[in-house]
């Protein structure tokens, strides 16, 4: 078990990737704090990183990224509870999809607000914690999105491409402390969003990627827990896509 003893907090731990990497770390010996805004579908998420590790120590916070408050006090909660915070999984994120000539400004700002500011307040709320105990990681969901940009994703793209930016420059900042950060770029997932895009998108999407398939949650999930663990112990300001190679 690659996670053994480590603490891991996960936000937009519910369902989709966040939920798999709950899951994932849960097996490999974390602890997992799953946050989310979402109180029943926690709940049902807890219930399945029970069912994937039954020994696992969890813990539920419902938390909005947005609020800063809830971000510290769920920081707080964990570390009374466990002492310590070694890997924070900044996985939120929403999308509220436009044209640019058709976006408006309060699609934008939302968007902003919890996939790039979201990013900032939890990382910000970890950081001193980590650097007090002179080790952490830190991975931060970015998007092939951020990479090459998509039609109707203005908001989302920025957001992606400024984590980006977070992960190069909070990797030298924190580098010195002994605090790793890393960014994954997914590229098509099979999460319930797909849930909401009708088959034929679905069908166009998956023709882009040269494995010929979507990626599933647990694809994203095992490459995070690489980065959490001592395997990774070199890597730090990465940047890795996990796309089967699409082309946008």
């Amino acid at each position: 078990m690659r996670l053994k003893g480590k603490v891991a907090l996960i936000t937009g731990a519910a369902s989709g990737i966040g939920l798999a990497t709950a899951c994932r770390f849960a097996v490999e010996g974390a602890a997992v704090v799953l946050a989310d805004l979402r109180e029943p579908a926690l709940e049902q998420a807890r219930a399945r990183v029970a069912a994937a590790a039954p020994d696992a120590l969890t813990q539920a916070a419902v938390v909005d990224v947005t609020r800063g408050d809830q971000v510290q006090a769920t920081i707080e909660a964990a570390l009374k509870r466990f002492g310590r915070i070694d890997c924070l999984v900044n996985n939120a994120g929403i999308t509220q999809d436009a044209r640019l000539v058709k976006m408006t400004e309060e699609q934008f700002d939302r968007v902003i607000e919890v996939n790039l500011k979201g990013v900032y307040r939890c990382t910000q709320a970890v950081a001193d914690p980590m650097i007090r105990q002179g080790s952490g990681v830190i991975l931060n969901a970015s998007s092939v999105v951020g990479l090459y940009g998509n039609f109707g994703q203005t908001n989302y793209a920025a957001t992606k491409a400024g984590v980006i930016g977070f992960t190069k420059t909070w990797a030298r900042e924190l580098g010195p402390k002994g605090i790793r950060v890393n960014a994954i770029c997914p590229g098509f997932i099979r999460t319930p969003i797909l849930d909401t895009i009708p088959a034929p998108v679905v069908q166009k999407m998956t023709e882009k990627v040269p494995l010929g398939r979507l990626g599933e949650p647990e694809e994203i999930a095992s490459v995070y827990a690489f980065l959490a663990s001592d395997d990774a112990s070199y890597l730090n300001g990465a940047v890795i896509e996990v796309s089967g190679g699409i082309q946008l």
